[in-house]
């Protein structure tokens, strides 16, 4: 499941997705196997933590099971 990690919270991607340019035309982020086409990998997170990317936007956006 992909989520947006603000500071305090999880959000789902449909909430913020839907008014961004860049998102596929379902309104959500273009995850393709396991990569975010409309960010970039987050380097230097520890290894207990999820891999992470950053959006356009400036979101944090995670896979989580």
């Amino acid at each position: 499941m992909l989520v947006i990690m603000t500071d305090n919270q999880l959000v789902s991607p449909q909430t913020v997705c839907q008014a961004c340019l860049l998102a596929d035309q379902n309104g959500l982020p273009r995850w393709r196997q396991g990569h975010l086409g409309c960010g970039r990998l987050i380097a230097g997170l520890d290894h207990n933590q999820p891999t992470q990317f950053e959006c356009q936007m400036g979101f944090r956006v995670a896979s989580i099971d």
